[in-house]
C-alpha cells in the first residue's frame, strides 16, 4: 500500500501542477495523459462531478440486438464472476465511449451509479475528462488511468484499465472493455485482465461474414497466460510474473492442461489423490489463486478464463509434428520435480517418455546431447545415435567423442 500511495502523491501533485500551471506538469506523466489533460481542460471544467448520459432510449435501441450484445450475453457469466470476485465494475462502450451495458461487484455498483458509469453514460475526455476508456478507444491499445491521472477529481479515487474492441473479421473498431475499482486494488495484471476479456468478448461475436476463416491461436494476440512447467515453473500474465506457492501452481497446471475446466471432485482427485485433504483446503487455495489472477478463474466448473500457453502443450505439439529437435530444445525436464499429484506425475511421465521414444526413433546428434543433458544416465539414446551415426558411416562427427564421453560417466 506504501508504494500504492506514494504514487498516488505523486499523481496529485502532477495534476495539481497541471491545474495550476499548465505544461510545467509536462515532465510529471506520461504524455498521452498530458495530451488528455489538455484536451480535456479545453472543453470542460475540472470540478465537473458526474458523465453526462445519452438518450436512454436511443442507448438502449443501439444495444439492442448488436453484435457487441450477443457477444456479451455469450460470456456474460464469466465477466460476471470477474466483476463480483474482484470487486471491479466492468463496462462496454461503442465507439465514441458511450457505455451500452455495465455489471458491477456490490461496492463498485453502488460507486459507479453516483457517477453515471451505467449505460448511457458519456466516457470521452470532452465529456468527462482524462479516463483509461477514452484513451483506449482514441489510441486503439490497453490503456491504464491511475488515481488523479483522471482530469476530474470526482474519479481520482478509481484506477481503470481499458482495451479496445474489434470485429476480428473486419478489424471495424467497436468500442472498449473497461475494467474499473478504486485505486488501492491497484493490480499489477489489472491491464493484462483487460486485454484478456477484451479478446474474450471479441471471439463471442457473431461472425458477419459468410465464408470469414474461423479465428486461430495464431490470429490472437498473446496468450494471457504463460505457463512453463518443465524443469522449472513460471507462470505469467502478459509478462508480468506471478508469485505462486507450489500448490497454487500445481491447480494453475492443472487447470491450464484442462482448459474446459474441473469439477471440485475432480480438481480434488487430480491434485491430491488419496491424501486426506478437506475441500475447503483446496477451496482456500483456489480463492488465493484466483486473486492472484486478478478474478480470471471462473468455478462451476474451475476454469481459466483467459488464452493459455504452456510448454507441455508446445513440446506434445512439436513431436506430434516430428519436429524431434525442437520438441528437445522446448523441454526443460521433468514435470514440477517433486509434485505430489498424481495427475502431474502420469503427465511428467508421459511427457518424458514421448521425447525419449522420438529420440529413439530418429536419435539426432544434437537433439541427443541436449537431452543426456536433462537425462545423462539414460544409456539407451546414447547407444541408439552412435549405433546410427556408425550405420550411417559418420564415425567422424563431432558428437561422437562427447556421446562416448556420456557412456563412459554413466558405466562409472
Amino acid at each position: 500500500m506504501g508504494e500504492l500511495a506514494e504514487r498516488r502523491r505523486a499523481a496529485l501533485s502532477a495534476w495539481t501542477t497541471f491545474v495550476e500551471e499548465g505544461d510545467r506538469a509536462a515532465s510529471l506523466v506520461r504524455p498521452e495523459i498530458l495530451d488528455s489533460w489538455t484536451r480535456s481542460g479545453a472543453s470542460l471544467s475540472h470540478d465537473v462531478v458526474e458523465a453526462p448520459l445519452a438518450d436512454e432510449s436511443e442507448t438502449r435501441s443501439y444495444w439492442k440486438g448488436s453484435a457487441l450484445q450477443v457477444a456479451v450475453e455469450r460470456v456474460e457469466e464469466e465477466l460476471r464472476r470477474t466483476a463480483e470476485d474482484g470487486d471491479l465494475v466492468l463496462a462496454v462502450t461503442d465507439p465514441d465511449t458511450r457505455v451500452l451495458w455495465t455489471y458491477g461487484g456490490r461496492v463498485m455498483r453502488r460507486k459507479a451509479e453516483t457517477v453515471n458509469f451505467v449505460p448511457g453514460g458519456r466516457w470521452d475526455d470532452a465529456s468527462v475528462g482524462t479516463n483509461a476508456l477514452d484513451l483506449a478507444n482514441r489510441l486503439d491499445r490497453p490503456s491504464m488511468v491511475f488515481s488523479a491521472e483522471h482530469y476530474a477529481p470526482f474519479v481520482h479515487s478509481w484506477v481503470c484499465w481499458a482495451a479496445p474492441l474489434h470485429d476480428p473479421v473486419s478489424g471495424a473498431k467497436l468500442g472498449v472493455l473497461d475494467i474499473s475499482t478504486t485505486w488501492e486494488r491497484t493490480h499489477p495484471i489489472g491491464l493484462a485482465t483487460a486485454r484478456v476479456l477484451a479478446r474474450l468478448v471479441e471471439q463471442a461475436l457473431p461472425r458477419t461474414a459468410e465464408h470469414a476463416p474461423p479465428v486461430t491461436a495464431e490470429d490472437l494476440v498473446e496468450p494471457g497466460l504463460v505457463l512453463s512447467l518443465l524443469g522449472t515453473a513460471e507462470a505469467r500474465v502478459d509478462g508480468q510474473r506471478l508469485l505462486l506457492n507450489r500448490r497454487q501452481t500445481e491447480i494453475l497446471a492443472l487447470l491450464a492442461l484442462h482448459p474446459d475446466g474441473l469439477s471440485l471432485d475432480q480438481l480434488h482427485a487430480l491434485l491430491y489423490g488419496d491424501h486426506a485433504v478437506t475441500f475447503s483446503t483446496l477451496k482456500a487455495e483456489v480463492s488465493h489463486l484466483r486473486h492472484a489472477l486478478a478474478g480470471q478463474l471462473a468455478s462451476r466448473p474451475y476454469r481459466l478464463l483467459m488464452p493459455i500457453a504452456t510448454d507441455v502443450d508446445h513440446v506434445i505439439g512439436l513431436l506430434r509434428r516430428g519436429e524431434v529437435a525442437a520438441a528437445v530444445d522446448a523441454y526443460g525436464g521433468d514435470l514440477l520435480p517433486g509434485t505430489e499429484s498424481p495427475a502431474l506425475v502420469e503427465m511428467g511421465e508421459y511427457v518424458a517418455v514421448a521425447v525419449r521414444e522420438a529420440l529413439l526413433a530418429d536419435p539426432q546428434p544434437d537433439a541427443v546431447l541436449r537431452y543426456v543433458e536433462l537425462a545423462p544416465y539414460d544409456t539407451a539414446v546414447v547407444e541408439a545415435c552412435l549405433l546410427r551415426l556408425g550405420r550411417e558411416g559418420r564415425v567422424g562427427h563431432p558428437a561422437v567423442p562427447l556421446l562416448k564421453a556420456r557412456l563412459a560417466v554413466a558405466d562409472d
